[in-house]
């Protein structure tokens, strides 16, 4: 299976995780509100503090991002590029949010595909700061209660990445849900299949999903060479089959050379490369 060493030593275990309540719920972005503020309040106003964001319709102008680069230094495995501001924004094609804390304030991690006013399609990692919601939209929400995404440094990548951290219950959730995050190098389809064969889950959703890859392998047989990618999950699932358990996930990614893909991935061949975070609730 593919492998980008990285610059730091991780810990065994590959999974991080957290069991908590969840609760779906229409989150409304007002127009003319930065992207992050809109979030939280939205969050907030249901009792929640973290969760997870389908992105799929939403216009921002004004609008900033950075799409996967290589590095120029040996302290990270890959990169960021520069910063691009298209004129006239962009409305999202695909995307994915996962909305927790960094630095003791609101932050998220969002990716996805998009049009940009001039035309362009394009892909990336959304930037919180510089980004606002052109017209108001209600899109799907899950938020989580008894966990909070936190961004921590990881010793492995030399980020600081978003983690699933327990957190008092608040009361506004309930099922069975999971925060996650998988690590790099582990296979992301049999990562997830092993954590549900683990605890007897027999079928679950994804919800949300926004991380990274080696490449990409499709179903269909297509393949993205460039090893560093920008990924959101458009629509998952692990549910039984012949052999046992098997995920069937949809994603959007876009390559470091700016080159978009989309399909369902080929289980046991996508590693993670830096990072994977997402819901599962077990059905």
């Amino acid at each position: 299976m593919r492998r980008i060493q990285q610059p730091g030593t991780g810990t065994p275990e590959r999974v991080q995780w957290v069991e908590c309540g969840g609760r779906a719920f229409s989150l409304t972005l007002p127009a003319g509100v930065a992207l992050l503020e809109a979030v939280r309040s939205g969050f907030a106003a249901e009792g929640f503090a973290s969760g997870v964001v389908k992105l799929d319709g939403l216009k921002l102008s004004p609008f900033a991002y950075v799409m996967p680069a290589l590095s120029k230094t040996p302290e990270h495995a890959a990169f960021y590029s520069d910063t691009y501001r298209p004129e006239g924004g962009a409305q999202i094609e695909v995307g994915a949010m996962t909305f927790g804390q960094r630095d003791g304030a609101p932050f998220f991690h969002a990716h996805a595909l998009w049009a940009e006013g001039a035309g362009k399609r394009s892909g990336g990692h959304i930037l919180p700061d510089e980004t606002t919601v052109a017209e108001t939209i209600t899109l799907e929400a899950i938020g989580l209660d008894g966990a909070v995404f936190t961004a921590e440094p990881d010793g492995e990548t030399h980020f600081k990445l978003f983690g699933p951290v327990a957190e008092a219950s608040g009361g506004p959730g309930a099922g069975r849900f999971f925060a996650l995050r998988v690590k790099p190098n582990v296979d992301f389809c049999g990562a997830l299949e092993a954590f549900c064969a683990e605890r007897g889950i027999r079928e679950a959703m994804i919800h949300g999903g926004v991380g990274s890859t080696i490449g990409a392998r499709f179903v269909d047989g297509s393949v993205v060479e460039n090893f560093a990618t920008e990924v959101a999950i458009m629509d998952g699932r692990i549910v039984s089959g012949a052999g046992g358990l098997e995920a069937a996930i949809d994603v959007a990614l876009v390559d470091y050379s700016g080159a978009r893909a989309s399909g369902r991935l080929k289980r046991g061949d996508n590693p993670v490369l830096m990072t994977f975070e997402l819901v599962l609730e077990a059905r």
